[in-house]
């Protein structure tokens, strides 16, 4: 029994101390596997993007080495690079944990990120036009397109752009701005604290003191050519970050901002204008101005003076506002002269005075956006000899209207020839029948005279009006007369009752307008 207790505790010494090397052995060659705290999650499983990365030992190292990952990433592109970077960290307790060193973690994340590169976003400027915008490489490319949309009109290159902070914008946005050459080297100096020196000085004092002169002006005096020019649209530059495949190139972009693009605009009918001039004056064809206004139905569709129809318009996107001052000769008409006649009818006229045309020189400062001229402005006119006006002789009295004498009715019989008229009835009918119930009320058509009612053979009882233009209306058929030869009516007072008396098939209205004595067809004068 001794002896077995002696040969155990050897045994325990042995293993004791057998446990000691082998402690020894792993702290010495074992150091990523430490003790951990254990009072929360003291070990964390590190992935990006779905991809295990490693272990690490907190959070905070996880988030540094993605930092130190990204880092490297941007540092291989000169310009703004993006990349997916979903970052998992997941806790856990244990007594004890390898951990990854940091180095080898970031790694891994560099070469996941390499592969995630969504793309690399370069540094470019947005050009906006109202809503439409585009996007170029650098600055001098957004004012190479600025100055290329002006260069149209000002051939001579008198103006140029400026870049400024748009004034109403509370963030950094950039305006244009469009002053002669001269002004902006002025104001370059003024930047710089440059004086005007020596001479130019001198000038500028002796100008800045001559007074205004009142003396008329020759025509040599006027400075022909452009006055003034901006753009017309509003602009706005911002500095972005966009993929390579979204930035035009200037040529592109020049032709995309400076070409002219059809636009639907709103044109007012003229005096003179018809469906073909119209189409013609905006290049369209006459079955396009048809087909884009749905109130014109075919090329014999009436149009009115100041009728509103749609046309096309090229235009560009960026458009030019511009003055210049120009010297003409022209063949000019004057101004129609009229003579009002109180005893004639608006509808009457006469030509008093031919025309003939004068001839003048002119200097006139036209305003144009594009290439449409929106006003002119006579700075000076010479007439060489005088136009002579039209003169036109009109009347100042409104002619009476005339509206149908009855409510509803059914139109029975027309104007003119007709076939197998009722026995004693002329085969021209010379007015309008409705067909309409005995005791109808009958209204005069127009304001007048009466100056016939009474039995008319073939028309039964019948009503004559005289009007105030010469004209007479006539109403047949009637089964009773309301008013008296010599009887003032107005227009739409009841002057009989519908029947059916003299040559007549069935109740109904004869109807009748007489001009010059003569019947004509009634439904041509109706409002």
């Amino acid at each position: 029994m001794k002896c077995f207790k002696k040969y155990y505790r050897k045994v325990r010494i042995w293993n004791l101390q057998a446990n000691l090397v082998i402690i020894a052995l792993w702290i010495l060659f074992m150091p990523n596997f430490t003790p951990l705290k254990t009072t929360a999650d003291n070990i964390f499983e590190v992935s990006l993007n779905g991809t295990v990365v490693g272990t690490l030992g907190n959070k905070a190292d996880a988030q540094k080495c993605l930092r130190d990952a990204r880092r490297v990433i941007a540092s291989q592109s000169e310009e703004l690079v993006m990349a997916k970077a979903d970052l998992t960290v997941a806790g856990s307790k244990a007594l004890w944990g390898k951990v990854d060193d940091k180095s080898d973690v970031t790694e891994k994340m560099i070469e996941i990120l390499s592969g995630s590169v969504i793309t690399t976003l370069e540094r470019s400027y947005t050009l906006k036009i109202n809503t439409y915008s585009i996007n170029l490489s650098c600055i001098e490319d957004v004012l190479e397109l600025l100055k290329s949309s002006l260069s149209k009109y000002d051939t001579e290159s008198q103006y140029d752009v400026n870049l400024v902070l748009d004034p109403s914008r509370e963030v950094n946005v950039l305006t244009t701005q469009v002053a002669t050459t001269g002004e902006i080297e002025k104001e370059e100096e003024a930047k710089n604290g440059l004086p005007q020196s020596g001479y130019n000085e001198f000038l500028a004092t002796i100008v800045g003191d001559v007074a205004p002169t009142t003396e008329e002006k020759s025509f040599e005096d006027y400075e022909l050519g452009l006055q003034s020019i901006d753009f017309g649209d509003k602009i706005e530059i911002v500095e972005a970050y966009m993929p390579q495949e979204e930035i035009s190139d200037l040529d592109t972009a020049i032709a995309e901002v400076t070409k002219d693009k059809e636009t639907n605009q709103i044109y007012e009918v003229q005096s003179g204008d018809t469906l073909g001039t119209i189409a013609e004056k905006f290049g369209l064809s006459l079955q396009e101005l048809i087909d884009m206004n749905d109130a014109i139905e075919s090329e014999t569709s009436l149009i009115r003076v100041e009728d509103e129809i749609v046309v096309t318009v090229p235009e560009p996107e960026l458009s030019v506002v511009y003055s210049a001052q120009e010297y003409y000769e022209e063949d000019y008409e004057a101004e129609v002269q009229y003579v009002d006649n109180d005893s004639w009818y608006t509808t009457e006229s006469k030509v008093i005075q031919e025309p003939s045309a004068g001839h003048r020189r002119v200097v006139a400062l036209k305003s144009y956006e594009n290439d449409k001229e929106l006003s002119t402005e006579i700075e000076k006119e010479e007439v060489t000899y005088a136009a002579v006006p039209k003169i036109i002789e009109r009347g100042t009295i409104v002619p009476p209207t005339y509206i149908k004498p009855i409510s509803g009715g059914r139109l029975s019989s027309g104007f003119g020839r007709r076939t197998s008229p009722t026995k004693g009835a002329s085969s021209f009918h010379k007015g309008v029948d409705w067909a309409t119930p005995v005791g109808t009320a009958v209204m005069a058509s127009s304001s007048g005279v009466v100056t016939r009612a009474g039995w008319g053979s073939g028309y039964g009882y019948v009503v004559y009006v005289s009007h105030s233009d010469g004209r007479q209306t006539r109403y047949g058929h009637l089964s009773k007369i309301l008013v008296k030869v010599g009887q003032s009516v107005s227009q739409g007072e009841k002057i009989a009752l519908s029947g059916n008396t003299g040559v007549s098939t069935g109740p109904h209205l004869h109807f009748e307008i007489l001009i010059g004595g003569t019947q004509v067809n009634p439904l041509d004068y109706l409002n």
